[in-house]
């Protein structure tokens, strides 16, 4: 079990933004997962990476995937208070789920 967090590498988020953006990712999608999912990924220790997105529409395409597998998934919007945009998408988080489900998704990404 694992969950990837796609955060986007080209908008130029902070060390603290990117922190906070993949926070909210992590949570918002284990709270779409079922209670079984959840419980299984927190006896497994909650893996996570964290991975390269290159844009806003990749990670909708991913979002889309994910959904069409019935994965559970969370694409996150800034608020706009401090560094980006009010709207801007930052991050996807996919899972938790199988390893090979996850993987199916963002397996061809890099680690941020």
């Amino acid at each position: 079990m694992k969950q990837a967090i796609v955060a986007r590498a080209d908008i130029g988020m902070g060390e603290g933004k990117l922190a906070a953006q993949v926070a909210h990712a992590s949570l918002s999608a284990y709270e779409k997962a079922d209670s079984q999912l959840q419980s299984q990924w927190k006896q497994g220790g909650q893996k996570k990476v964290v991975l390269k997105g290159e844009s806003e529409r990749q990670l909708h395409e991913l979002s889309e995937i994910a959904d069409s597998k019935g994965i559970p998934n969370a694409l996150i919007r800034d608020a706009g208070h401090t560094q980006l945009e009010p709207g801007t998408v930052t991050a996807l988080a996919v899972g938790p789920a199988a390893d090979d489900r996850v993987d199916s998704v963002t397996g061809d990404l890099s680690l941020f």
